[in-house]
């Protein structure tokens, strides 16, 4: 018997980055990208490396444009992280797993290191392919910390629960991080909202943009446990636009959300550095008449547009930016 799984691509549409800060988010799962994971009976436990994970090339220029495109790291490591921390978290809560082995292999279409949470999405799909085949049930509202735990933890990376809220519910989420809601239940409060109910929305996306996820959160995240009030306040004001564009969103006030869209960008601005590259995205989107703000870290972009004529603009725009425009693909 194959056991499958999938995640999908995830976009910030309002209040990241404070969902790492008690913050409140609001993000959409977006099905045109996802990582896809098998699984089956083995004799032994195999993990099959992908054309990334393997350290073969024709030559030293393959080598640098291989790393150029995909970074250093293949997705096999995250997929043995997935394993030993389900083991780990399986044993913690004493549900005792059958001695059978397993063949895994996975595939995504995620553009890689371009903020659209690719190894979450791999991360996700693992563990939801190892509850199948373990007959684990885990809560939905408990899996997005057992995936964070597996990155932050075993693998170094600085990240939030967003990703993997929306990984594990799809559609469109509201959350809200508040520190006491937290402490109190261990995960925080995660809402609906009705896809139907989003204006016009695009993504845009470098082709080759190339950076070390969670790189760029080091240096805010070190002053916020400081205390720095321009950090800590920000990081408020970014989290309050998430709730005010929740109220937006249920009004129909398509018109107030593109500005909050923007707002949070702005506001991220003044506590992050932005790239040139980065930066050129957001302005050649909003010449062209859209809101936008980054999906993730950077390299993707995200806004609402009001007609066609605005979204041929940024199709035609965005390709002397080497970027690519989608419409998302929400269920």
């Amino acid at each position: 018997m194959i056991f499958e799984s999938r995640a999908y691509a995830r976009a910030g549409l309002l209040g990241n980055p404070s969902d790492g800060y008690f913050g409140k988010t609001i993000s959409i799962s977006v099905r045109n990208f996802g990582a896809h994971v098998s699984l089956y009976e083995s004799p032994e436990l195999h993990i099959e490396q992908q054309e990334e994970d393997r350290n073969i090339f024709r030559n030293i220029y393959q080598l640098v444009e291989s790393v150029d495109l995909t970074g250093y790291y293949g997705g096999d490591r995250l997929v043995k992280a997935a394993i030993k921390k389900f083991v780990e978290y399986c044993e913690v809560q004493s549900f005792k797993l059958h001695s059978k082995n397993f063949t895994i292999r996975y595939r995504s279409s995620i553009p890689r290191q371009v903020g659209l949470a690719g190894s979450s999405a791999i991360i996700t799909a693992t563990i939801k392919a190892l509850m199948a085949f373990y007959e684990v049930e885990i809560k939905n509202e408990l899996v997005p910390n057992l995936v964070l735990s597996v990155e932050t933890e075993e693998l170094g990376i600085n990240a939030g629960l967003q990703d993997r809220v929306i990984q594990t519910y799809e559609g469109c989420m509201y959350m809200d991080f508040d520190k006491n809601i937290m402490n109190r239940q261990g995960h925080g409060d995660y809402e609906r909202i009705d896809v139907n109910q989003l204006p016009n929305l695009y993504i845009a996306y470098k082709v080759n943009l190339g950076k070390v996820s969670g790189s760029i959160f080091n240096d805010v995240k070190t002053r916020f446990q400081e205390g720095e009030s321009l950090v800590v306040n920000t990081l408020a004001e970014i989290a309050e636009v998430a709730a005010d564009g929740k109220k937006a969103i249920l009004d129909g006030d398509h018109e107030l959300l593109a500005k909050l869209i923007n707002k949070n960008f702005n506001l991220r601005a003044k506590i992050f550095n932005i790239s040139e590259s980065n930066h050129e995205l957001i302005k050649t989107a909003r010449k062209c008449g859209a809101s936008a703000k980054f999906t993730g870290s950077g390299g993707s972009i995200i806004g609402t547009y009001p007609n066609d004529e605005t979204l041929r603009s940024l199709i035609i725009n965005m390709q002397k930016l080497n970027a690519r425009v989608i419409k998302p693909f929400i269920v």
